[in-house]
C-alpha cells in the first residue's frame, strides 16, 4: 500500500487556512524542473529581470462539508501513476508541502458576493466542459512575453477549448468583469501578471525561494528590513 505523507501541520497549510476565501487567486512557485523552467521563462515580466517567484495559478472555490478547501485549476497532473490534463478540481492540500512549494501567495481582489459567484460558475462551466490544458498556448505566451505588441494580440498558438493555469484564472474573472492587466490578451496572462496586477488588491505571500541570484536575495532581505517597524528592531 502506498503511504502518502501528510503535511497538514506545515507552514503552507497554516498560511492557506488563514487567508483562503471563495474566489481568491492562489499562486505557487515550485521547486521541480518544470516549475523552475516556468519561473525562469517569466523573467522578462519581473521588475528586476530575474526569474519569477511563481509557476502556477489557481482559484479558491469553497470549503466543503469535508472541511477541506477546494481549488479550481488548469494543470498537468502526473502524480500517482495517472495523468490529468486540463481544468480540474482538487483539495488545496496538494500545496501543503513546504519543500515542494516554497512560495505561496493568495490575492484578494475584493470581489462582492455576486462577482464571487460569477467567478465560481465560470470555473465550474470549464470543469464540466472538460477544458484541456494548453501547452501550445503556454508556449505562445512565452513568445509574447518579449513583445508588448504581441501581448496585446491573440495568443499566436491559441486553441479552442483549452486554457493553461493563469489564462483560466483570467477567463473566470472576466465573467465578473475583471481584467488583471488591461490591454493584455487573456490568453497571454502569466502567473507573474496576476501578482503584478495594477488592480486594487491585497496580497498575502509566503516566500522562501527567491531563485539563485544572491543580489535578489539581498534586495528582498533589505526590503523586509525597511518595512519592519522600528520598535521590532530594538
Amino acid at each position: 500500500m502506498e503511504v502518502i505523507e501528510s503535511h497538514a501541520d506545515s507552514s503552507n497549510a497554516a498560511f492557506i487556512r488563514k487567508h483562503a476565501a471563495p474566489g481568491r487567486v492562489g499562486l505557487c512557485g515550485g521547486r521541480d524542473w518544470i516549475n523552475k523552467a516556468i519561473r525562469k521563462a517569466q523573467a522578462p515580466l519581473t521588475n528586476d529581470g530575474h526569474r519569477s517567484l511563481w509557476s502556477h495559478a489557481f482559484l479558491f472555490s469553497e470549503q466543503r462539508l469535508d472541511g477541506h478547501w477546494w481549488v479550481l485549476e488548469s494543470d498537468l497532473d502526473l502524480r500517482y501513476r495517472q495523468i490529468r490534463l486540463g481544468v480540474q478540481e482538487n483539495r488545496v492540500d496538494r500545496y501543503f508541502d513546504d519543500d515542494a512549494f516554497p512560495n505561496l501567495a493568495i490575492l484578494d481582489f475584493n470581489l462582492d458576493a455576486t462577482q464571487v459567484k460569477q467567478v465560481q460558475v465560470a470555473g465550474l462551466d470549464l470543469l464540466s466542459g472538460l477544458s484541456s490544458y494548453s501547452l501550445s498556448e503556454l508556449v505562445g505566451t512565452l513568445f509574447a512575453m518579449h513583445s508588448t505588441r504581441l501581448r496585446k494580440r491573440d495568443n499566436l498558438l491559441a486553441k479552442e477549448g483549452a486554457l493553461y493555469c493563469s489564462a483560466m484564472v483570467q477567463h473566470c474573472y472576466a465573467a465578473a468583469g475583471v481584467e488583471f492587466i488591461p490591454g493584455v490578451h487573456g490568453k497571454n496572462i502569466a502567473p507573474q501578471d496576476l501578482y503584478d496586477s495594477v488592480l486594487p488588491h491585497q496580497t498575502h505571500s509566503l516566500i522562501r525561494d527567491l531563485g539563485i541570484s544572491s543580489l535578489r536575495r539581498f534586495a528582498h532581505e533589505a526590503n523586509e528590513l525597511l518595512q519592519t517597524p522600528i520598535e521590532d528592531l530594538l
